[in-house]
């Protein structure tokens, strides 16, 4: 399959053509030529959007599906899809799925649903047995069936020696070990931040010490055995200065924040809407100023859209009976650029790529075309229309967003709205 992409500007620091608006013609999957013009033929297609630009295809550490188990809420075809669509390349999806992914053959059967997709699956392999925080899982065996890293997501490791164990263990093939920032006995029975607007209308609070305290131990636990930690969705401002510490001392650790918890803050509980219930909690406007910054300054590493597909009956509810979760796919490029520039976004939904082990591909010719189709400038107010999942649980419904995705050239196959 030839593709030509037509008067492209390209966004990639590491790339000759940064900023710069060329053609890029692509043949059986590879770049093979970059110019300012480029004569077609009948067996390429063109390309041609409004305001077209192009970069490394973007990647998305922190990705939910439903399958296997809970297809209602999302199946592993169409989730692909909608990443692709939304600009993502790669996805790291969560062992939270039924049965939890904790086996090699787990593993395999993702790998498999999701091989022949323009959209690459990359699983990740439950920390614990069913994440139950007791015994660890087949974590050698799950890597050489293609795990990308291991976490139980949004289930913190309770037992502090199970952790140490990890990090020790895991250091024999290079293995990074998630760790959600949460204590749960300060959390206890809270389901919003722990501040003036949770105590308004009745809702009990979880603190930020409940995650802070949780990060001050497994950064401790870091310092003494050694490994790669990464901890998912930090949201609290005490959250960076511990891990700004941590990374002065060397450490080898790295973090990530929700795009909700860039954007959205605990003033939006107001309406009782259960789509703005997530985990960590959206917290005080203090904290996503500093979130913020400390993504413009590195200490924070990348951003993940936590995209987690809820049906109906799981959100339709009282607000303290809901299910933790929004999606995020869709929403996640137009709602990063309202808080950064377009460069940088593209780096923070790149960067995860290294972290992960995740081969990334410079845009030159002789590379596999793994790319990124997007319009940055055009604004609009995210709506029931522009959800692609299965299930619409969205906190951005009603945001007004500044950047689309066009689509993915990745995998031979160009995937695009």
């Amino acid at each position: 399959m030839n593709i030509l992409l037509k008067s492209a500007k390209i966004i990639a620091p590491n790339s000759e053509y940064h900023q710069q608006i060329k053609d890029i013609l692509i043949k059986d999957g590879i770049i093979s030529k970059i110019d300012n013009s480029i004569a077609t033929d009948k067996d390429t297609k063109v390309i041609s959007y409004d305001n077209l630009h192009v970069s490394e295809g973007w990647f998305d550490s922190s990705v939910s599906l439903g399958e296997p188990g809970h297809e209602e809420r999302e199946t592993i075809e169409n989730g692909l899809k909608t990443a692709g669509l939304s600009g993502f390349t790669g996805i790291a999806v969560n062992p939270n799925a039924y049965p939890i992914a904790d086996t090699n053959a787990d593993i395999g059967f993702l790998k498999a649903k999701a091989s022949g997709n323009a959209t690459n699956l990359y699983p990740i392999g439950a920390l614990t047995i069913k994440s139950e925080s007791v015994d660890l899982a087949e974590l050698f065996d799950m890597k050489n069936a293609g795990a990308v890293a291991f976490g139980d997501y949004q289930q913190p490791i309770s037992n502090p020696n199970l952790l140490k164990i990890a990090l020790q263990y895991t250091q024999n093939f290079d293995g990074l070990v998630l760790s959600f920032p949460q204590e749960n006995k300060i959390a206890g029975k809270g389901i919003v931040n722990e501040e003036a607007n949770g105590t308004k209308l009745g809702l009990k609070g979880i603190p930020a010490l409940a995650e802070e305290l949780q990060i001050a131990r497994d950064l401790f636990i870091l310092e003494y055995s050694g490994g790669k930690l990464h901890i998912p969705t930090i949201s609290t401002a005490k959250s960076v200065s511990l891990i700004k510490d941590a990374k002065a001392k060397g450490l080898d650790v790295t973090c990530s924040v929700a795009i909700h918890n860039l954007i959205l803050t605990d003033d939006a509980l107001i309406e009782f809407d259960t789509n703005y219930k997530v985990l960590p909690p959206l917290r005080t406007q203090k904290d996503t100023e500093v979130l913020i910054k400390a993504l413009k300054e590195g200490i924070i590493d990348f951003v993940t859209s936590d995209h987690n597909p809820l049906d109906t009956e799981l959100k339709k509810v009282e607000f303290d009976h809901a299910a933790y979760g929004t999606i995020g796919l869709e929403s996640a490029f137009g709602a990063l650029q309202t808080v950064v520039s377009t460069e940088k976004a593209i780096e923070l939904l790149t960067s995860g790529k290294l972290r992960f082990g995740i081969p990334s591909e410079k845009i030159k010719v002789g590379s596999n075309a793994n790319l990124t189709l997007f319009n940055p400038d055009e604004t609009y107010t995210f709506e029931n229309n522009h959800i692609l999942s299965t299930s619409k649980n969205s906190a951005f419904l009603g945001e007004n967003l500044k950047g689309k995705a066009y689509g993915i050239l990745a995998n031979n196959q160009l995937l695009v709205k």
